[in-house]
């Protein structure tokens, strides 16, 4: 039998006017199972990623904020510490179960949309095949959770658009809090939907009470990140800075901009963009809030933070239904472009899959780093930590008493921290992000073994170290082998005689990146 949708114009699909919706296509569960399994069998390939170090660091040090990142991500690493100690499978277990989640979330976008089973499932398997969602769920960062936000946000604003039913303003409040506890940029997307539907058609319709009362659950959630920001001199805001200054330009518009096209399998790109016009021509003005959302972002990221082209990622899974949706009609009525479509999603799902996951050998990863960084600032961790166990065996007992190890960079200070754990080295102590606000260490110490990321990442960091110490020594290269990460060529120092107090060298030593 067709499917009921073939045979509707798409604005008439059964559940836009705010009747009964079609069941939620039980084979979405499915690709929802399949994108988890995917991610857990490659979960313990290669090692950790720098970011993944850096939040078991976080981990161990909860607050209530941190200068990058709000604290529940790394509340989650903390849990997979207490369930799993030190594990790659265990810390990656959350992200991966965000992923299916956001699968199930783009599937019931197309449903509210009125899609019945077909775009459900074409929702589905678009979500599932995102570069952008498999690459960020390999790896426990925020961005996985972040995405899910995202996703579900843009799901209740469409669901307030279908039937009217402001109470979901509460559920899109909530969700915009606990997102933003996960990543700031979850208060952006709330901030900028706000706007778009107090100040267009849709305030006639959708902005009441429940609207300002979502606003403040919103704000609620966020409470304790703010308090801690206030206490910290506003790092989030100087961390911010530095990313724009590194990231952004004129120079990474047309990287933001090429970069879109990347978010969603190359051969389901046309999905999203027909989302986009189906929104606008929806004639329902909290739908087009989401187009404009879409376009305000697109603007303000591509100015400020442009190599970041991920940021907009949890928006395409509400862009993806929508098309899904939208084209169902015309992919279904001729086999031959349902055939291409099906084999196209398919080799360029795998193609995508070797760039952001760990699927090929460990030394043929060199040539995906220029796209995805994953697959290669994941690997060589254990020999570095194995170079800094040498080095720092290798002085005198009297000296090690009174000397520290310091990391310019998060992931070599998670390294040392956590897998040097069992192998005699002390905690590390580092200069970048939170790592800073946890204090020197030993504020006395006469020695300092400094680790150094190469030339390429940090220039002119033995210069740097020679203004604070009389003497500075190579004692080993980090070669990296074949991989080529932000490691490769770097130094661990030796550095002795102080030319003031390790703990009043340290205020200078603060680096955001």
């Amino acid at each position: 039998m067709a499917d009921a949708t073939a045979v509707r114009p798409a604005g008439e699909a059964e559940g836009v006017g705010g009747g009964r919706l079609a069941p939620l296509d039980r084979r979405a569960f499915a690709v929802a199972g399949a994108v988890f399994a995917l991610l857990m069998a490659l979960s313990s390939r290669y090692g950790f990623h720098r970011d993944e170090l850096y939040f078991l660091d976080c981990a161990r040090h909860l607050q209530a904020g941190y200068v990058d990142q709000p604290a529940l991500a790394p509340l989650l690493a903390r849990l997979s510490l207490e369930l799993f100690g030190v594990s790659a499978t265990g810390l990656r277990l959350f992200p991966a179960l965000a992923a299916a989640g956001t699968v199930l979330v783009g599937a019931l976008t197309a449903r509210e949309f009125g899609g019945a089973r077909r775009p459900q499932l074409l929702a589905a398997v678009a979500t599932g095949t995102m570069p952008v969602l498999l690459g960020s769920a390999h790896i426990a960062n925020t961005t996985s959770y972040e995405m899910l936000a995202w996703a579900a946000i843009a799901l209740a604003v469409v669901r307030i658009g279908r039937t009217g039913d402001t109470r979901w303003w509460l559920a899109a409040g909530a969700l915009v809090g606990v997102g933003a506890e996960f990543n700031h940029l979850a208060a952006v997307f709330g901030a900028v939907l706000l706007a778009a539907a107090l100040l267009g058609p849709a305030r006639r319709t959708t902005a009441d009470r429940r609207l300002l009362a979502g606003a403040l659950l919103a704000v609620l959630p966020v409470l304790p990140d703010l308090w801690w920001q206030s206490r910290h001199g506003w790092a989030m805001f100087e961390m911010t800075r530095a990313l724009n200054a590194e990231h952004g330009g004129p120079g990474n518009i047309v990287t933001w901009i090429v970069g879109q096209f990347g978010m969603s399998c190359l051969a389901l790109a046309a999905l999203w963009i027909t989302g986009l016009r189906y929104l606008w021509r929806s004639g329902r003005p909290l739908w087009q809030c989401l187009v404009i959302a879409y376009g305000v972002l697109f603007v303000l990221f591509a100015v400020t933070t442009g190599a970041q082209v991920y940021y907009l990622g949890g928006l395409y899974v509400c862009l993806l239904a929508a098309g899904a949706v939208a084209r169902d009609g015309t992919l279904y009525a001729d086999r031959k472009r349902l055939r291409g479509l099906v084999a196209g999603t398919a080799v360029s799902t795998a193609l995508a899959a070797v760039i952001v996951l760990p699927v090929l050998p460990p030394s043929d990863v060199a040539w995906t780093y220029g796209v995805s960084t994953n697959s290669a600032e994941s690997q060589g961790w254990p020999r570095l930590v194995g170079t800094v166990r040498q080095v720092w065996s290798g002085l005198p007992a009297e000296r090690r008493a009174h000397a520290v190890i310091f990391a310019a960079d998060y992931g070599e200070a998670g390294a040392v921290s956590e897998l040097g754990r069992g192998a005699g080295l002390p905690t590390a102590v580092g200069a970048q992000n939170s790592d800073w606000w946890w204090g020197p260490g030993d504020a006395h110490a006469t020695t300092v073994v400094a680790i150094a990321p190469g030339p390429g990442h940090l220039p002119g960091y033995e210069a740097r170290l020679r203004r604070y110490f009389r003497r500075v020594r190579v004692a080993a290269t980090l070669t990296g082998g074949d991989v080529p990460n932000i490691e490769r060529g770097g130094h661990v120092y030796v550095c002795t005689g102080p030319r003031r107090a390790w703990g009043e060298i340290w205020p200078e030593l603060r680096m955001y990146a």
